[in-house]
């Protein structure tokens, strides 16, 4: 934010002070009506901007200062390419935020075309041209499953008898090829209808396939952050690591597809992103304390452990931050509660490691004067 005024200001509850010189989705903290978040990576509206296009989503929900939830309509005016040429080339746009209707829709007619919006962390969910689609009121519900299961084979051909035999395994051939058609064919209408393109779902032989030019994935981009994070982190650059870090952050909104807890066709992707989703964790909690943020650093290690109790070097972290924080108090008493739940829990004990930096943390600190 460079710029911030009194209307803004009422709006949403925050002060100039407070909001210019954030990134503007900080401050926003917006999501579509149905709920995924709007600012995120390759958020809609950055994307026009960068490409000279003005953009407008005549309702979403905004974060008012308070916590409480108000919809409201953004929209942007671009500067023209000779005033950006004078700012270094830099996309610059006036953002103007206004209250709105429940019921408003957004204006794809000043939209470009952009990917369908897939939401795969946490709740399900999809987004074309800033609207949400809502899939929860799609008739077949197979064809939501359908669509999961591409995702997790993005750019991947998935032969029809697979999808047939986990769909409908008790079908015979000709009536679950039949099935299938009518649920690809609603599948595509409705995504057709939402904005996306026809060939989102390509088909190849007797197979389909979800193309990775067409879609955005909130996973893949979680996971490239995370990985962008460390490599300026390993290069001594903590303030593009924390940013890369925190908005991986904001991606996370839950594991993997969690609304299909027994499918097994996405344990090993849920797995896999809850171990990136630690590594992010890790690699906040270092940016934070050696900027002296221990408190914060201390949140995220507590978060860590909420995850895996187990991982005990985030209980060591969070030991050292606690004390460098001053409260050698809560660290003894945080490590205490820590290890009466791994026994109860999981019949473990603190390894060496552990029970070493506890004893030189809190047993050999010097009693205060």
């Amino acid at each position: 934010m460079i710029s911030w005024n009194a209307g803004a200001e009422e709006l949403l509850g925050y002060t100039s002070a407070e909001a210019m010189g954030q990134r503007c989705g900080r401050v926003l903290q917006a999501s579509y009506p149905t709920g995924e978040p709007l600012c995120s990576v390759l958020c809609e509206g950055r994307s026009c901007m960068a490409v000279g296009k003005k953009w407008s989503m005549a309702a979403c929900r905004i974060r008012h200062k308070s916590g409480k939830t108000i919809v409201a309509g953004i929209s942007t005016l671009v500067l023209p390419p000779e005033a950006r040429a004078k700012n270094g080339g830099d996309a610059v746009a006036l953002v103007f935020l206004r209250q709105a209707l429940e019921s408003a829709k957004s204006a794809k007619d000043v939209s470009p075309a952009l990917p369908l919006r897939v939401f795969t962390l946490g709740r399900f969910g999809l987004a074309v041209a800033g609207e949400g689609l809502n899939v929860d009121g799609w008739k077949r519900k197979q064809a939501i499953v359908v669509l999961k299961y591409l995702v997790s084979h993005l750019d991947r051909p998935v032969h029809r008898e697979c999808l047939i035999d986990w769909l409908w395994p008790d079908a015979e051939a000709e009536r679950g090829w039949e099935r299938l058609k009518v649920t690809i064919s609603y599948l595509r209408a409705k995504l057709r209808a939402g904005g996306a393109g026809d060939e989102t779902i390509q088909t190849i032989g007797q197979s389909y396939l979800l193309r990775r030019d067409a879609v955005w994935v909130d996973s893949d981009a979680f996971g490239a952050l995370v990985a962008a994070g460390w490599s300026f982190l390993r290069n001594g650059d903590r303030r593009e690591a924390r940013a890369r870090f925190e908005e991986a952050k904001s991606l996370y909104a839950g594991d993997y597809l969690e609304d299909e807890p027994y499918a097994e066709w996405c344990a090993v992707e849920r797995e896999r992103l809850r171990e990136i989703y630690l590594d992010l964790l890790a690699g906040m909690a270092k940016c934070y304390a050696d900027d002296g943020l221990f408190k914060e650093a201390s949140e995220v290690c507590r978060l860590a452990l909420s995850t895996d109790p187990c991982r005990e070097s985030f209980l060591r972290a969070l030991l050292e931050n606690l004390v460098n924080l001053g409260r050698p108090d809560w660290a003894e008493a945080q490590f205490a509660t820590w290890r009466r739940s791994l026994d109860k829990e999981y019949g473990l004990q603190p390894t060496h490691e552990t029970l070493r930096v506890y004893q030189r943390l809190i047993c050999d600190r010097p009693a205060a004067s």
